[in-house]
């Protein structure tokens, strides 16, 4: 079995594949937990294990990357002190992956939106936006021939909402539902109406700017892959999301991991 990990700024997320390769290798089991920039490597495997179970002893392979950079060293010291001699691939330079990065610094790519771009392209095609709402909404743009273009970057939702409960005295951190209509009839359903309706025309106006671009006078051939945690709330507002893959990360992980270990 391979074990992935996505360790990202506000979750880290686990798969688990019942086959290092090949097709028939199915997401079995998935869990998401806090991060915490502090954590330890201790204190990570003692929480990954934990939520393992029995699968522990099974997990035949390791594929991992983290955006976080005090994590991505414990995520080392974790592998190399817990699962010392199981083959592992942890997505950094150097790591092959397939991605052609037309990018003025790769470097300051992080390793979840090139991972995004494999599997995005492998599963849909190109060209291809991918929108990951996380702690911040990527948009990465992948060519007709795979390749990394580029991209977006916004404040994620819950950023927003945290920001306007902070910084406005009068208005209240909301849970973000929908409202019964686009005009707010109180100051909770304004809020919610501003998010999630303000959100869904941010994707869809950037995605229709970047389309345009990707493929002029073809927009309507370009695939749009919505992922992340938050992905589902905006779906049925959005109208340019084609495809949600809320495990698009954890399958471009273990296809990385197939690329490097024969």
């Amino acid at each position: 079995m391979l074990l992935t990990v996505d360790i990202g700024n506000t979750n880290i997320v686990l798969g688990l594949f019942t086959a290092q390769q090949g097709e028939d290798a199915a997401l079995l089991h998935d869990w998401r937990m806090r991060t915490d920039a502090r954590m330890t490597a201790d204190e990570m495997a003692l929480t990954v294990r934990g939520l393992l179970g029995s699968y522990s002893s099974k997990i035949t392979g390791i594929a991992a990357l983290s955006t976080v950079p005090a994590l991505l060293r414990e995520l080392k010291v974790m592998v190399d002190r817990y699962w010392p001699q199981l083959p592992r691939v942890i997505v950094e330079p150097g790591v092959r992956t397939g991605v052609p990065l037309l990018y003025d610094n790769p470097r300051e790519l992080g390793a979840d939106r090139i991972v995004n771009t494999l599997a995005a392209f492998t599963l849909y095609g190109g060209p291809a936006i991918v929108v990951d709402f996380g702690t911040s909404t990527n948009f990465d743009v992948v060519s007709a021939r795979g390749e990394f273009l580029g991209g977006a970057l916004a404040p994620g939702i819950e950023i927003s909402i945290d920001a306007l409960a902070s910084r406005a005295a009068q208005l209240l951190k909301v849970q973000l539902v929908r409202p019964r209509s686009v005009i707010g009839k109180s100051t909770v359903e304004a809020l919610q109406s501003g998010l999630l309706f303000g959100f869904a025309g941010q994707v869809d106006g950037l995605v229709q700017r970047i389309a345009a671009e990707l493929a002029p006078g073809a927009e309507a051939d370009v695939v749009v892959v919505a992922t992340g945690g938050l992905a589902p709330l905006l779906i049925a507002e959005s109208q340019t999301i084609t495809h949600h893959a809320p495990h698009l990360t954890l399958r471009g992980l273990r296809m990385v991991f197939e690329r490097n270990i024969t």
